[in-house]
């Protein structure tokens, strides 16, 4: 068993559907019910303030269906459907959904799917760890896509953050993984890459020209904020 506690949601427009899901889920430890929500609106509220890993959908709702809103989240949230129109099921599955239930939902059927969650989460964060273990000083992976992708360090122009997101803006493409740019910070060899904004990580080597203002990366002028201006100068020189 699993010693992690996964925070789970509840979307679903009928009452009576969220109150046997909150009862059912509270008998298993391993899950921590975060919030249970009447529609995909109030559920997108949830997403943007609390760290979420699993979610219980409904698919029939009004304005914004299950589907639709599966389709919106970053695919590192895990879904497991809950509806009572079986002909769902494909359209589910192929969004890679950890499981489908069909209501009435009973307890037994419902462990066996937050079970089957939690074999996917450990092995995939086993993975993860046994990635972050090997990689080498040329080239880091990252999730995005619902896959890990490999990034030649020489190829990254440089990075953007969105709060807790990030883009590594590389040679010929962009990719969007959810992390912390210090986080990534941290990832990237120091003697290579160079924090020169609270929001951007420059790859020295792709550096074009400086000023005391800016940095020019590929034809993208990246701002030196005040608070990184004395490193940035040290590192570079003075221009």
């Amino acid at each position: 068993m699993s010693l992690r506690r996964f925070n789970a949601l509840i979307i679903d427009d009928e009452p009576m559907a969220r109150e046997i899901l909150q009862d059912h889920l509270a008998k298993i430890d391993s899950l921590n019910v975060v919030a249970s929500c009447k529609n995909s609106v109030e559920g997108f509220s949830i997403l943007n303030k609390e760290v979420i890993d699993l979610i219980f959908l409904d698919i029939n709702m009004p304005e914004i269906d299950g589907l639709s809103f599966a389709k919106t989240i970053n695919p590192k949230i895990k879904v497991i459907f809950t509806t009572a129109y079986r002909e769902y099921a494909m359209d589910g599955f192929e969004l890679q959904a950890v499981d489908f239930l069909l209501k009435p939902i009973s307890f037994i059927r419902l462990s066996k799917a937050v079970s089957k969650f939690i074999g996917e989460s450990t092995f995939a964060e086993t993975s993860i760890n046994t990635l972050a273990v090997s990689q080498s000083e040329d080239y880091i992976f990252v999730r995005a896509d619902r896959k890990m992708i490999k990034i030649d360090f020489d190829k990254i122009l440089y990075v953007e953050s969105f709060s807790d997101y990030i883009k590594l803006h590389t040679i010929g493409k962009v990719i969007t993984t959810r992390e912390t740019i210090s986080n990534m910070e941290a990832k990237l060899p120091n003697s290579k890459f160079l924090r020169c904004h609270r929001s951007f990580i420059v790859s020295i080597s792709k550096i074009d020209h400086f000023t005391h203002e800016y940095i020019d990366v590929a034809n993208n002028a990246i701002t030196i904020s005040r608070s990184y201006k004395d490193e940035v100068q040290a590192r570079l020189g003075n221009s």
